[in-house]
């Protein structure tokens, strides 16, 4: 058996990894790539293989930096099913959609956008004459665009996949339960164990037999934290069977950092709103439609339970996000016994309390961010690269009253990144001077907000989480090759890895690996 790693190799999204016998290739992941937008786009349309070569695809979540490309794949030939966990199925009907539409969404901008400057520059009409007419009620009219690059020969953006890519893709979807073990491939099984990252979430032990041996290919997917709420804990326990592990893929995002205790979560959140509330601000939170918006709603839900914060408004501002926590309603067979013992017990929904709104309009959501009362708001995406929450940033940046919590993984040369770096920075020295300016929307705000980071509500398991996972479980690894981390992360995980008599590859992109017995 050969596996070559195509994405998340050296970096954080594009997962993409791909398992080859004399018989069948299987897919592990396609993620899509993240970060700037040029060099994503790019990366992103290119598969670095014949989609109608793979047997199968296992998924081992539904993250877009891991199941984002699926419709490429499937619009490019390929016929197996994407095989993942029944929530994994559940959610990624939701999210494809969303991110087609996403797709869909900027390649007309940046038609429109492309077609008012350069029409310009062609008739020495003004740009904003040219805007006009390609307008209709205020807004952008595609056929009025379509028309202007045909006429002047212009170069068309398409997106990167349509709505009808994402439906079809969803059609190969096929949900399977934990510990259950499902063909992928001729003498090729793979079975689901509980990853603690998100809702569905897996860590995949994939076992190939032929006449002789039999392998047992592990792959981590992301692996989550222990003792978060809402759902299990990483999965220690595995089968007899599924021990021996000749080659881990192992994810090390946090390879180097600690996170915050889990315990201090609540507390920390729990000062951030009442510090907020106290000088008249909004909390403002950027955060992942799946995953990190329930956590969320779960501790606040818990805070206002027990009286412990201002009893403001919650405002969940993002239609993908208010679809995916009916998705998590619907799966209670992996909540934790916490949540079972506090909520389920007692006939109450986790993700639905007084002073919770969920806004679905774009008027709600405009009227939302002239809001100058005292809320929270939740808004993706999650790296402030897109969504509604680019648009309460500028109505909020700009006051010191307000706040910016960043509770999740920003990846590098995204504005969720830059807003964390400068905020700290500007908070190192004391806030004083002027304050560091923000390019986004094509504009320039002055970052008066302040900027606070709560690590310990990340979805990923830090250093000594992972270590924890190799150590108390049961499984004896062989070899382990290192994915879905910056390289200064990889490398330090890698080294601690080594200290602790594991034998370690840091793989390249396009790099190729034989596991033998």
């Amino acid at each position: 058996m050969q596996i070559r790693f195509y994405g998340a190799v050296r970096e954080v999204t594009g997962s993409m990894h791909m398992l080859e016998t004399e018989k069948d290739r299987i897919l592990l992941d396609c993620g899509m790539f993240q970060g700037r937008r040029r060099e994503a786009d790019r990366k992103n349309r290119v598969m670095p293989f014949d989609p109608s070569i793979i047997t199968n695809m296992v998924l081992s979540h539904a993250h877009i930096d891991h199941s984002g490309r699926i419709p490429l794949l499937t619009s490019r030939g390929f016929t197996g099913q994407v095989i993942c966990t029944r929530a994994t199925a559940d959610a990624c009907e939701y999210l494809l959609q969303d991110s087609a539409h996403i797709q869909e969404s900027d390649a007309d901008y940046l038609n429109y956008k492309r077609v008012r400057e350069s029409v310009a520059d062609l008739t020495g009409k003004s740009r904003e004459e040219i805007k006009r007419k390609l307008k209709k009620n205020e807004r952008t009219d595609p056929e009025a665009v379509e028309k202007y690059i045909n006429r002047y020969g212009l170069e068309k953006i398409e997106p990167l996949y349509t709505s009808e890519d994402a439906e079809q893709a969803i059609s190969h979807f096929s949900g399977q339960p934990y510990k259950t073990p499902v063909t992928v491939g001729r003498d090729m099984e793979c079975v689901f164990y509980e990853a603690g990252h998100i809702l569905g979430s897996a860590v995949t032990i994939i076992r190939a037999k032929d006449q002789e041996h039999s392998l047992n290919i592990c792959y981590t997917g992301d692996l989550g934290r222990f003792d978060k709420p809402i759902i299990r804990n990483p999965e220690l326990q595995f089968a007899e069977e599924h021990r021996d592990i000749d080659l881990m893929l192992m994810e090390s995002t946090y390879g180097n950092r600690i996170h915050e205790p889990v315990a201090d979560m609540a507390p920390h959140l729990k000062r951030v709103i009442t510090e907020t509330v106290e000088r008249g601000g909004t909390v403002l939170i950027p955060s992942f439609a799946f995953g990190r918006t329930q956590e969320l709603l779960y501790t606040i839900h818990e805070l206002y339970n027990k009286g412990e914060v201002p009893k403001v408004p919650i405002y969940v501002d993002s239609p993908l996000a208010t679809r995916i926590t009916k998705v998590y309603g619907e799966h209670p067979e992996v909540y934790d016994k916490q949540t079972h013992r506090d909520f389920l017990r007692e006939g109450a929904n986790p993700f639905m309390f007084d002073h919770l709104h969920f806004t679905e309009s774009v008027e709600e959501s405009m009227a939302l961010m002239r809001e100058q009362k005292p809320h929270i708001v939740l808004s993706a995406s999650g790296m402030c690269e897109g969504g509604r929450i680019l648009h309460h940033l500028r109505y909020k940046i700009h006051s010191e009253k307000n706040t910016i919590l960043i509770v999740g993984y920003m990846a590098a040369h995204t504005l969720g990144r830059r807003l964390l770096d400068k905020g700290r920075q500007y908070a190192e020295n004391g806030r004083q001077g002027e304050p560091p300016m923000m390019r986004f929307m094509n504009k320039e705000y002055p970052l008066k907000a302040r900027v606070e980071s709560l690590e310990g509500f990340s979805a990923h398991a830090d250093k000594n989480e992972m270590l924890r996972f190799l150590k108390e479980s049961n499984l004896r690894v062989r070899h382990i090759a290192l994915v879905h981390g910056e390289e200064e992360q990889m490398r330090a995980f890698g080294k601690t890895l080594e200290n602790a008599g594991y034998k370690v590859f840091v793989p390249r992109a396009g790099e190729g690996l034989r596991v033998r017995k």
